[in-house]
């Protein structure tokens, strides 16, 4: 344990935390990662004081929560207060992002498909409030339409990140989508130097410690414009040296209230490791593989004290983990594992 994870657990709102509702966090946190649709939810919820899968559902279906394809063309939560500043911030970037991976697969988009897909994308959305991809796929076929799964995930993709569409109503297992328009009622609008200001600061009062390096990774955007969110908090926040490295740190970042002992059963594509470039100071380098591979794919992970030591089965009736070391077993994680299926019984 260092106290730079000891201060990551605590302004990451992994211990001690200081919010009841799953909205306060998602803003708190700026954007989380949403890959995983079914544990995003676990992602929000342990991180309020009481753990409650139907208020995230309501925050979610009222369009307090919202996920879409946003920073690095990936999936995130964000807040409705945060969601228009966000979009116009990372647009731009995350299209040219997703037109990359799009030419790299062999797939070119014309200006006038995008245009007349998205026309029925609107229609739908509007039509049905709450769409599903099996929708869409209805919708496109009644206009004679077809299309393979891949070309249709960017046209979907496009529309989100544009700020046309965004998550519908929360399923157990499959993602819906919405008009933006219906679901996010307030526009937010603020110059770009602002944006980076607030940006810069939700990441840093969430993500701290944290470098430059981490927060270029983390938004996406380049480092001419991450310096420059970091100068727009001026005296806010400073610089500490630790363990040869530089990490950034706001004048009121959270000290108090960690306890040693603390296990904790972390989803898939967590803000823990994910927000970070700088993940070895929370995962040994030597266990690295077991946590994530070089392609993206992020596992289910099992923390002590802050140190990730083992991985955990989310989708299993009884506790499952399997360890890095040989220092714990199953009986150390069965008080987290007891949390989390209480949580999973009130869904």
């Amino acid at each position: 344990m260092s106290e730079l994870s000891t201060l990551r657990l605590l302004n990451q709102q992994l211990v001690a935390p200081q919010f009841d509702h799953p909205a306060d966090v998602v803003s708190h946190m700026g954007a989380m990662q949403a890959q995983e649709y079914r544990l995003m939810r676990w992602a929000v919820d342990m991180r309020t004081r009481r753990p409650s899968a139907k208020a995230f559902k309501k925050a979610f279906d009222t369009g307090q929560i919202i996920r879409l394809h946003l920073m690095r063309g990936t999936w995130q939560l964000v807040s409705a207060e945060d969601y228009w500043p966000l979009v116009d911030l990372c647009a731009d970037r995350a299209i040219a992002v997703t037109k990359g991976w799009m030419h790299s697969n062999g797939i070119y988009i014309p200006d006038e498909e995008v245009s007349r897909i998205r026309d029925i994308l609107v229609r739908t959305a509007s039509d049905l409030r709450s769409v599903t991809k099996e929708d869409i796929v209805r919708a496109l076929a009644e206009k004679d339409i077809t299309m393979d799964e891949h070309r249709l995930s960017y046209h979907i993709r496009l529309a989100e990140i544009t700020g046309t569409l965004c998550s519908g109503d929360l399923l157990p297992m499959k993602a819906t989508y919405a008009l933006t328009a219906n679901k996010v009622k307030t526009r937010v609008r603020m110059d770009r130097d602002e944006t980076l200001q607030f940006f810069a600061r939700k990441y840093f009062q969430s993500h701290q410690p944290a470098t430059l390096e981490d927060f270029v990774w983390w938004s996406g955007l380049n480092i001419g414009e991450c310096r420059k969110g970091i100068a727009l908090l001026g005296d806010t926040i400073h610089l500490e040296k630790r363990q040869g490295r530089e990490f950034y740190v706001t004048n009121d970042c959270r000290t108090r209230g960690f306890r040693r002992g603390r296990f904790l059963l972390i989803p898939p594509y967590d803000e823990y490791l994910i927000g970070y470039k700088s993940r070895d100071i929370v995962l040994p380098a030597e266990h690295t593989h077991r946590a994530h591979n070089n392609s993206g794919i992020f596992q289910p992970i099992i923390a002590h004290d802050g140190i990730i030591c083992g991985n955990w089965s989310p989708f299993k009736a009884e506790c499952q983990a399997s360890f890095f070391e040989n220092d714990y077993s199953i009986e150390d994680i069965k008080e987290a594992w007891q949390v989390y299926r209480k949580y999973l019984s009130k869904v």
